[in-house]
């Protein structure tokens, strides 16, 4: 039986941070599955959900065992297509545990099958969040060893687009 589980995030792009879960994740599971969901309580995503899709994919190009794909809807859901049974969530710090608790406890009881593994961030991303990454990014801050290399010219780039549609 493979163990194959779900890291969802809206990953608005993905951080070092982002990847250490992943990286760490892939030698603990046959098959991650890192899940882009569309977040309703997200205003005004940098990136589509589809670029986001495309972004995770060259981040993690190479890992054999990593597929991406994006959902709608329930976690669960998406979940029970894929033959999952484990949630991944990353934690920076306790602030982080107390929603994630909250959302793991309601997936168990939505699915009683479904358990979460609570994964600490590497300390030196402790402080790192897709939001701080576009902020220092809109303001023409180095982001590099925030992001992963493959991808800073997709940021700048886009933060381009959008700056000049101001």
């Amino acid at each position: 039986m493979n163990k194959i589980a779900v890291y969802p995030g809206s990953f608005d792009p993905i951080t070092n941070g982002h990847l250490d879960v992943i990286e760490r994740s892939c030698k603990i599971f046959d098959k991650v599955i890192v899940a882009v969901l569309e977040n309703p309580e997200k205003k005004a995503p940098l990136f589509t959900i589809d670029e986001r899709v495309e972004l995770i994919k060259k981040s993690t190009k190479g890992m054999a065992n990593v597929e991406v794909a994006s959902f709608k809807g329930l976690l669960i859901n998406f979940m029970k297509k894929r033959d999952a049974n484990i949630i991944i969530k990353g934690l920076r710090a306790v602030s982080d545990f107390d929603y994630e608790f909250q959302m793991a406890l309601l997936n168990h009881k939505l699915d009683p099958n479904i358990d979460t593994l609570f994964m600490m961030t590497n300390s030196k991303y402790s402080y790192l969040s897709s939001s701080a990454v576009k902020q220092v990014a809109m303001y023409g801050g180095c982001i590099k060893e925030l992001v992963p290399d493959v991808i800073i010219e997709d940021i700048i780039n886009k933060i381009k687009v959008l700056k000049n549609k101001i």
